[in-house]
């Protein structure tokens, strides 16, 4: 078994997809619509085959109440692994994005935290090499 697909629920595809793809270097995979249906993914360019990241519109009451109480609670919706937290933070700042923490050391790992301008915290995370 493999895990190949997850998802994070985003207030607004087209915005969330402008995100993901300028501000933190991700690459669209999939995009195609059925009705109001849209299907979106994104990807990592150091895994091309890796697992994909679905952009899903928060359009479920259930859903988007769970999503502002997470949000609300700081926690983060995705965590993404970096071999350089700090390179990312610096990157990803310049790009406009707004973090709720810069890198910080915390056991067994240096994490930062930031919005992704779609309704969720996304935690990057260095992990400690022993």
């Amino acid at each position: 078994m493999k895990i190949k697909l997850t998802s994070v629920y985003v207030d607004d595809q087209s915005k969330a997809l402008r995100f993901y793809t300028e501000v933190l270097g991700f690459r669209k995979k999939a995009d195609f619509s059925n009705g109001p249906y849209r299907w979106l993914t994104v990807g990592s360019p150091e895994e091309p085959d890796g697992t994909e990241l679905q952009l899903a519109l928060n359009n479920n009451p259930v859903v988007k109440t769970y999503q502002q109480a997470i949000f609300q609670q700081g926690q983060p919706a995705a965590n993404f692994i970096t071999d350089d937290v700090k390179g990312d933070y610096e990157r990803i700042k310049a790009r406009g994005a707004e973090f709720t923490m810069p890198p910080t050391d915390v056991t067994g790992s240096t994490i930062a935290m930031l919005k992704d301008t779609c309704g969720n915290i996304i935690q990057l995370t260095q992990l400690a090499r022993w």
